[in-house]
């Protein structure tokens, strides 16, 4: 494993590497010893080039911070970290602070296995509700309760080979892809690309496999451009415009019937097709950032195209919340708040992933500006489509993969719009109707 390219200069570089080991296994990390010092528990599940930076952050942290103890453990991503979480906040015997993915928020018990946040505290560190991208911010709000701090945003992206789109006459003078604007502008753009690639398929993302999610991310970036909404305000109804979502996913099924699109790719294979040259454009999440530079694939990155009137671009965000503890230490307390801080304020540093701060002030930051392609796209943060606030939505959440079962077979043409709208319909039906199994409980 390498270091992550253009790491910026406040972050240690020493070590790193047999920590991000110690990391992988799940084992604590400790960042300094002695009794004197103020201990902070900090679970996150962070891997791969994600968890590289966040460690030398954390180092990072330790070295201007002598007196704070941070014990950072990396656990296993997707559900078993959220299950954890749950079980260790129902008991009051938590870390002192979380890693989260915003859009699981509604459905883990905030009050009841996370604490919400002391705005007072957040304050005397520097941090006001200002600083954040506003929707993100609101989103981190259950009730009028804040219960998460946001860090950054994960958007779909657009990812675009440097050298074919060149050769398709798709690049500016400045070397950058020449934005579209609306369905012919893109499609458009495609046939060129694929005419320059020999009649190949030019776009690529995850529109097969099982427990997909690319069809959901796709279509619900589409669908938010239009201005569709999933359900009704209180999130206990169905409120999918019919009208909208079938003109997305009519869009979706032309690229595979054009052979614009080669919908028998998976994730992995998507990405490969990409990084070897066999795909000129990916859509997909930001977070690939650092492995395509590692292979030296020639690419740089975009916002997700406008097709259907705005900028909207399907996001998740990474946030930090604090496990419900039954009697807080107000010195460790305070010591979290200052390495949540320390992280945000920094989240410049974070960056180098691909991911876009939520912390408004790093996007102005000289060192933020200078990551290549990373500050293309980072006028999309207020701009972002989150998911609903219900507890079946999220990261790898049963709402992705029900919808991207339902709107594969779509793409690849083997059912038409209305019978994958249907059936995501008949999914969400019983999604509404299931129990959270993370359900509020009394203290």
């Amino acid at each position: 494993m390498q270091d992550p390219p253009d790491i910026s200069r406040r972050l240690l570089l020493g070590g790193t590497l047999a920590l991000a080991g110690a990391a992988a296994a799940g084992c604590a990390i400790p960042m300094g010893l002695g009794s004197s010092q103020t201990r902070v528990k900090y679970w996150h599940f962070l891997g791969a080039s994600d968890g590289i930076i966040m460690n030398k952050m954390v180092q990072a942290f330790a070295k201007d911070n002598p007196e704070i103890f941070v014990e950072e453990n990396v656990l296993a991503w997707g559900e078993p970290f959220y299950t954890k979480i749950a079980m260790a906040g129902s008991g009051g015997r938590s870390p002192d602070l979380a890693t989260f993915h915003l859009a699981r928020l509604a459905g883990i018990g905030a009050g009841a296995t996370l604490d919400p946040i002391n705005v007072k505290l957040l304050e005397e560190n520097g941090l006001t509700a200002a600083d954040f991208s506003p929707p993100i911010w609101e989103r981190a709000h259950i009730d009028g309760v804040l219960y998460a701090i946001p860090f950054d945003a994960h958007p779909m992206v657009l990812y675009y080979n440097t050298e074919i789109c060149g050769r398709a006459g798709l690049l500016g003078p400045d070397g950058k892809l020449k934005p579209t604007n609306g369905v012919d502008e893109l499609m458009a753009a495609l046939r060129r690309t694929k005419d320059a690639m020999g009649g190949k398929p030019p776009l690529a993302f995850d529109a097969l496999g099982l427990g997909t999610v690319g069809p959901w991310r796709v279509w619900w970036t589409l669908y938010a451009q239009s201005g569709g909404a999933l359900l009704s305000a209180d999130n206990t109804k169905i409120a999918i415009d019919d009208a909208k979502a079938l003109e997305v996913l009519r869009f979706m099924q032309q690229l595979g019937k054009d052979g614009l699109l080669d919908w028998r790719t998976d994730y992995g294979a998507s990405v490969a097709n990409f990084t070897n040259g066999q795909a000129a454009f990916l859509w997909n999440g930001d977070w690939e950032t650092t492995g395509l530079k590692e292979r030296k694939t020639p690419f740089s990155m975009t916002r997700f195209p406008s097709v259907f009137g705005t900028g909207a671009a399907q996001a998740d965000c990474h946030s930090f919340v604090l496990p419900h503890q039954r009697n807080r230490d107000p010195e460790v307390e305070r010591a979290t708040y200052r390495f949540i801080a320390y992280l945000v304020k920094n989240s410049a540093d974070w960056a180098v992933a691909g991911h876009v701060p939520a912390y408004l002030p790093a996007l102005k930051e000289p060192d933020y500006l200078k990551l290549e392609p990373q500050s293309e796209y980072r006028s999309v943060i207020t701009e972002v489509a989150l998911d609903p606030q219900v507890w079946f939505a999220g990261s790898a959440s049963r709402l992705w993969i029900e919808f991207g079962q339902a709107f594969s077979p779509v793409i690849g043409g083997q059912h038409t719009p209305e019978e994958g709208l249907a059936t995501a319909k008949a999914a969400l039906n019983r999604l509404l109707s299931a129990p959270n199994p993370f359900p509020d409980q009394e203290r």
